[in-house]
């Protein structure tokens, strides 16, 4: 496999094109939204936060927001949007215990091989009382079978998304991979009904689907989003 930061570093030459309208933006505004259930006002920490589309909204709420990512190339986009960010691993995070009221990541976890240790480090950096709020990809949705029929797509002119890990979870398998002191408080759902990302090029079409994947992340078939997105409580 090629490493991640490589990958991440071809990756950020074109990563944010097309972002800021349909589908990218829909899942990077839920994302956000759904931290800010928690974060209003506190200091949040983003795990991979790339280019910072979704910190630089986090910051706007936070009382102070930072990042982390292992790519120098997405960081360099994220500093140009002047948010506070730094190198480091998802599994070994360069902040000391209780530094944080919120730590989040979005479409990152399942990238890491040892998600385990990455949850760990995550509640580690957080207060008692404080918050973890992140996704998985879900096996039990049609992005997974989609995935499985038609395998990864090209990111970049150099790699596709073959080059990395991507591992797909049951809730079942995050929730045994929680630390002891971790309890889940709520699971929210982002790709909830979108079959794939050009149905938002059809006008009508995407604004009908944009409003029920807002209307549908709390309702029962949450189960069945691309992105299972859990909240997790660090106790006393």
């Amino acid at each position: 496999m090629t490493d991640n930061r490589e990958y991440y570093d071809a990756f950020s030459e074109r990563y944010d094109r097309n972002r800021d309208r349909g589908y990218h933006k829909l899942i990077d505004d839920q994302a956000a939204a759904l931290v800010r259930r928690v974060g209003a006002d506190r200091d949040v920490l983003e795990v991979g936060c790339g280019t910072g589309l979704v910190l630089a909204r986090v910051a706007a709420f936070a009382r102070t927001a930072q990042g982390i990512d292992l790519s120098p190339g997405m960081l360099e986009r994220a500093r140009e949007r002047g948010l506070d960010v730094r190198e480091g691993s998802a599994t070994a995070l360069p902040f000391p215990d209780n530094s944080f009221d919120v730590a989040y990541s979005f479409k990152v976890l399942s990238h890491v091989p040892q998600l385990s240790l990455a949850l760990s480090e995550m509640v580690r950096v957080i207060r008692p009382g404080g918050h973890l709020v992140f996704d998985i990809y879900n096996r039990h949705s049609l992005r997974y079978l989609i995935k499985r029929v038609f395998g990864p797509k090209a990111t970049s002119t150099k790699f596709d998304e073959g080059a990395i890990t991507t591992a797909f979870f049951t809730p079942d398998e995050v929730v045994a991979m929680l630390p002891t002191n971790a309890k889940v408080t709520g699971v929210s759902g982002i790709r909830v009904i979108t079959p794939h990302p050009a149905v938002f090029a059809v006008p009508a079409l995407g604004r009908a689907v944009e409003a029920a994947e807002w209307a549908l992340m709390d309702s029962a078939v949450r189960k069945f989003a691309g992105f299972s997105v859990f909240f997790v409580e660090k106790q006393a």
